[in-house]
This record gives C-alpha cells, sequence and structure tokens, in this order.
C-alpha cells in the first residue's frame, strides 16, 4: 500500500508568539525542537521520537511573563499542522489506537479517534499549580487539550498509577505518541476509505 507523503509545514503568529513547524508523520523520529523551555521541548521530542514522526519547531514566545502563552502556541500549532497533513477526510488509516505507557512506577493510558469531532477528557493527576520541571502541571494538562482540539481527535488520557510528575508528563506524552502512531498507520484493508460510516453522500 503507497500512500501519498504526509509531510507540512506550518508558522503561526500572535501578538505573543512566532511558531514555525514542519512535520513528517511517516519519518523516524528525528527531531529539532527549540521553545525556550527545556521541559516543554522535552514533551515534544517524546511525541517524534515514539511517534516516528520527524518534527522540527522553533518557538519565540514573551517568556518574560511567564509560559502559559509559549505552552498553548506550541501545542495549538502542532495540532493545526498534524491537521493540515492529514486533510479534512484522511483516507486509508486505522482512525483509532490506544497505548499503555510505563514509566517506572507509573503508568499513563491514551486512546485516540482521528474522526473531525474534538474531545478532550484528560486526567494527568498533576497538582495543577506544582512545577513539573518547567511547567506547572495545569500546563502540562493544557498542552493536551489545546493539541487535540487544534487536531480535531478525539483524546482520552488518563495517568493509571504514579508518584513523580516528571514520569507522569513524560508517560502521557509517550503514549499520545503511541496512540498516534497506531491510528495513523496505512490499513491495508481500507486503501484510499474514509474510515467511518458518517460521510456525507449527498449535501444540497
Amino acid at each position: 500500500m503507497v500512500m501519498e507523503a504526509r509531510i507540512g509545514e506550518l508558522t503561526r503568529k500572535t501578538r505573543e508568539t512566532t511558531i514555525h513547524v514542519t512535520i513528517n508523520l511517516d519519518g523516524a523520529g528525528n527531531h529539532q525542537v527549540k521553545t525556550g523551555n527545556g521541559f516543554l521541548d522535552h514533551m515534544v521530542r517524546q511525541l517524534a521520537s515514539h511517534g516516528l514522526f520527524d518534527i522540527e519547531l522553533t518557538a519565540e514566545g514573551d517568556i518574560e511573563v511567564g509560559s502559559h502563552h509559549l505552552v498553548e502556541d506550541v501545542a495549538i500549532t502542532l495540532g493545526l499542522a498534524f491537521r493540515k497533513v492529514l486533510g479534512e477526510e484522511p483516507r486509508g488509516i486505522r482512525r483509532m489506537g490506544d497505548c499503555f505507557a510505563p514509566l517506572d512506577e507509573t503508568l499513563a493510558h491514551v486512546a485516540v479517534d482521528i474522526s473531525g469531532r474534538p474531545y478532550v477528557v484528560v486526567d494527568t493527576a498533576l497538582d495543577p499549580d506544582t512545577n513539573v520541571e518547567t511547567l506547572k502541571g495545569s500546563q502540562v494538562k493544557h498542552f493536551f487539550e489545546s493539541f487535540a482540539l487544534q487536531a480535531r481527535i478525539n483524546l482520552h488520557a488518563k495517568v493509571q498509577v504514579g508518584e513523580d510528575s516528571h514520569h507522569k508528563a513524560e508517560a502521557l506524552c509517550k503514549a499520545l505518541a503511541r496512540a498516534l502512531r497506531e491510528a495513523l498507520e496505512p490499513d491495508p484493508r481500507a486503501q484510499g476509505q474514509v474510515p467511518s460510516t458518517n460521510v456525507p453522500v449527498d449535501v444540497r
């Protein structure tokens, strides 16, 4: 089964941030990420490495007022880039995927549906006001929410058990990456098909 190259590029500028991303959904996990926030870089790298997506991402933001705008806009831009590459009606993919990702004492689970109908349920088990390295727990959750909404995917993410905050956030990123990788894989039994029964055949 041969699919067209799923490669895209996107630049998003606001008064607060400038984000540029190139992505190859059929890559080898290569990545160059520079956001100005160490743990945010780490999260995006996990997404690339374990999803086998090639991602180049640079970001400049008003970090002097905090990292909220930076985290939100990086996630939004990544989500938009995914959606741009996939198009309005992704064809020939498995569509749904899930992954349990263990990391020492932590176990995280993520399930995704590349449905075009965004819905997000995220339980990071992180204290919203406690730092996870260079991010607050609330910002980690917001990253997942913003990405899923802009990518227009259904995302359910939950830390099943865990103690270390770094492990919780990282395990969630790994689980998301693997779930996306599974959902986006070409399905040899559905070549050229939109994997849905809810496909318009006549709109007047």
